[in-house]
């Protein structure tokens, strides 16, 4: 079927040669980022190109916009091009002008659009007495569009028979195996494999564009050295020094593994190690050694994998998708990945794969880094330069960026001088004082091309001559996709390490492995945060330790008071499942909690969740899915980033038989069943409270009839603010856990705390005095504004 397949694509580049007749092409998402910043010059390189050499061209926009908006941002960007250095001004006015009156913008939605659009182009054909040889749909807009416009395409705008379609399409094309299985039968239902173009623009960049020709030029050099036993590691780099303001909105959905890794440096990792076929020019062949690649790619676990992610990232997503302050995003902008490769060719070898964003430089490149058995007995200072064994033996295809600045290839001196093609690459000149990779400039043999050209106008070249090579074909996305979406799932739920972002990350990001594992080099910086005032002092940072009601006290500013309590709730969940092999943990309700929820969510990677019981305190009378609701609370903050089995939380049951917190209906009575059935002695290893500016805790309120005293575990009690109706563990039950810890927050606690330190034992006018565990520890942690106002 391939091989059909080409054999009609070569058929159809053979009559459009013949034809010499007028090609069509229709930007789609014309006015768009991508649009503005690439695709329009490409196109006007692409007229360049073939002006004057017997086909006609027209240049249809089309975006969202009404015609007379569209009209007017066509028009301001096309004044935006530019032409080449060496091509004379007034040669470049007249070019851009003829450009620029061959362009315009028209509105495609309707299928009567596409009609509309089909005839003016065989009027046009018609009027200059050509033939069509054929049209270019580009579509620069979101996958979500696709069938639609592939529907209206298909029936209503193909070109007539005789002429050749092609559609080219930018990523992302899925987000996991099964999205992109479901877009590729969704397209395929209008469009033939041959007809499409999935564009990777990588695959343009002329450094990686020439791996193939490379390696094929090179063979007699390489075919000793191109394997396991001389290759020490491979490296696939693509570092960005830019954020994702501005794009979360597609970075929440996508991240940085889908967006830099699956694709583009996956295409890389396939050019590097596929084997390299007798003819690197046959796209069949080549296609085939590809896909042989991904079938010997090792499977990838989660110790294969580091992910990070800038410290701005939570802040810019809840401004920019109006998230609340309380949400915190899990998405990577950071990650490094190491895989394996289980041929004879490659076994053993590391292949690094990383890019992030907000690091210490926009650079990337491919590192092919050899072993080196060699001893110099001399010292360096009298090693032959730059070919001395000893030296490190390197082969890089430098993408760009970064302090060299442009494309280039770089051999070790002492490897061997590399065959390249002097009609489009020369030797590096200049940068005499430069390092790379641990050397200097001229310990290698450097090239770079003889014209830079942007990837977008050399893939928009290729598409318009009919070559797929650097094209991702159906096969080749859905091998990708097989490869990375299992990694994908069982990374959902990990919590990426924060990174401040720039040059100071310093080294918080360096890597290492060991056999398969992959870890960060150094532990996660503790970030502790100082208290108001001008300058932060030592005293901003520590841990007061004192005793309040006769009980433990810690107190410090709210973000690190969070951090001790998180720690303590961590150690006391370790020691429990030490001794029982569970933890029972009971959590309040309120704003309070939230931020210690985050905390564990976020960084605390050995809590033993898996052996963790999850009850709740209190709970206010209404649906489960209610934003009032304290297990909504847990839900949103906690418990969609951590694994605790199911079976293991145990929301209070106040809704039941489609009404709310009924006395006949025995909710608090079958909660009490559960907790005896479940914790032994009915005895709680931790429960978290908080306490009210009337003293109240859990919803144990002044005056209250029931829980204060008494056998009642759990009661029914009423709230003096809605929701009136609650649920609540009683003061007895509480009391009997091995250690309660109280957390107090915020300066309008000030007067409550105060108060609270001066009574006695008086529940029936502060329920909070009636906290005292019977044979267990009380620990109070008050942040500063609370303590001291």
């Amino acid at each position: 079927m391939l091989t059909l397949a080409l054999c009609m694509a070569l058929l159809g580049c053979l009559q459009a040669q013949e034809l010499q007749g007028h090609v069509s092409i229709i930007l789609l998402g014309a006015t768009g980022d991508l649009a503005r910043k690439y695709l329009w010059q490409g196109l006007f390189q692409l007229y360049l190109d073939e002006a004057g050499k017997g086909h006609s061209l027209s240049f249809h926009g089309s975006a969202l916009v009404d015609t007379k908006q569209g009209q007017e941002t066509l028009a301001k960007i096309l004044k935006t091009l530019s032409c080449p250095k060496d091509m004379a001004p007034d040669r470049c006015v007249k070019l851009k002008d003829q450009f620029q009156g061959l362009s315009q913008y028209r509105s495609l939605k309707t299928s009567e659009d596409y009609l509309a659009l089909n005839k003016d182009i065989e009027a046009q054909v018609l009027h200059e007495g050509r033939w069509e040889a054929g049209r270019i749909f580009y579509f620069s807009v979101p996958s979500f569009a696709y069938a639609d416009i592939a529907r209206n395409i298909n029936s209503s705008c193909r070109p007539s028979p005789g002429a050749w379609l092609r559609v080219v399409l930018e990523k992302p094309f899925g987000r996991d195996h099964l999205s992109a299985q479901q877009l590729a039968t969704e397209l395929g239902n209008f469009f033939q494999e041959q007809e499409m173009y999935r564009v990777d623009h990588y695959l343009g960049k002329q450094a990686v564009a020439q791996i193939l020709p490379f390696r094929d030029q090179n063979r007699k050099a390489l075919d000793g050295l191109w394997n396991r036993h001389h290759v020490e590691r491979v490296e696939i780099i693509m570092k960005e020094t830019v954020d994702a303001e501005g794009r979360t909105s597609f970075y929440e959905e996508y991240g940085v593994i889908r967006d830099v890794l699956q694709n583009h440096l996956t295409e890389i990792l396939t050019l590097v190690a596929m084997e390299l076929p007798h003819n690197i020019s046959s796209s069949e062949a080549v296609l085939q050694h590809k896909l042989q690649a991904f079938q010997a790619l090792r499977d990838l676990q989660k110790s294969n994998a580091v992910l990070g992610q800038y410290q701005d990232y939570s802040q810019q997503v809840r401004r920019e998708l109006h998230k609340p302050d309380s949400f915190h995003s899990l998405t990577p902008t950071f990650a490094g990945i190491l895989i394996h490769m289980d041929n004879l060719r490659w076994e053993g070898v590391p292949f690094f794969l990383m890019s992030g964003k907000a690091l210490d430089e926009r650079v990337g490149y491919i590192r092919i880094l050899f072993k080196n058995q060699a001893y110099c007995v001399p010292k360096e200072e009298h090693w032959a330069t730059a070919k001395s064994p000893c030296l490190p033996r390197q082969i890089i295809f430098y993408i760009g960026h970064g302090e060299l600045g442009s494309p280039a290839v770089l051999v070790s001196r002492n490897l061997f001088q590399p065959s390249m093609p002097s009609q489009s690459w020369k030797k590096v000149e200049g940068h005499s004082s430069l390092r790379l990779f641990g050397c200097p400039l001229s310990d290698y043999y450097a090239y770079s091309p003889v014209v830079e050209q942007d990837a977008y106008s050399i893939l928009i070249s290729q598409i318009f001559h009919c070559r797929k090579d650097s094209f991702i074909t159906t096969e080749n996305l859905l091998a990708s996709w097989v490869f990375w979406t299992p990694l994908l799932d069982s990374l959902a739920e990990e919590v990426p390490r924060l990174y401040p972002g720039g040059a100071v990350n310093g080294h918080l990001l360096d890597f290492e492995f060991n056999g398969n594992q992959l870890a960060f080099s150094q532990q996660q910086l503790e970030q502790l945060v100082p208290g108001p005032g001008p300058a932060p002092l030592p005293s901003n940072f520590q841990v007061h330790k004192a005793k309040y009601r006769e009980s433990p006290l810690v107190s410090a500013w709210p973000e690190e008071l969070i951090t001790k309590l998180a720690e303590d709730t961590e150690a006391t969940a370790v020691r429990a499942v030490q001794h029982f092999g569970k933890f029972h943990l009971a959590l309040s309700g309120g704003s309070s909690p939230i931020a210690l929820f985050q905390q564990l969510a976020t960084g605390h990677y050995s809590f033993p969740w898996a052996q963790t019981h999850l009850w709740l305190v209190d709970e206010r009378c209404v649906p489960l899915w209610d934003p009032e609701s304290n297990f909504q609370s847990l839900q949103t903050h906690l418990l969609q980033y951590v694994r605790v089995p199911y079976y293991n939380i145990h929301p209070m049951p106040v809704h039941l038989h489609q009404r709310l917190c009924v006395e006949e209906d025995q909710g608090a009575q079958s909660y009490a069943n559960e907790i005896l059935a479940l914790v032994a002695n009915s005895s709680f290893d931790l429960v978290l409270l908080g306490m009210g500016t009337d003293g109240h805790t859990a919803s144990l309120f002044p005056q209250s009839p029931t829980g204060l005293d008494g056998e009642q575990l759990v009661v029914l009690t009423k709230s003096p603010s809605q929701p009136y109706q609650r649920m609540s563990l009683s003061l007895p039950l509480i009391n009997r856990a091995r250690k309660v810890a109280v957390l107090v927050m915020g300066r309008m606690k000030r007067e409550i705390t105060l108060l609270v330190s001066r009574v006695g034992h008086e529940p029936q006018k502060w329920p909070i005095s009636g906290v005292l565990p019977t044979s267990g520890q009380l620990v109070w942690y008050i942040d500063y504004e609370a303590f001291l106002g």
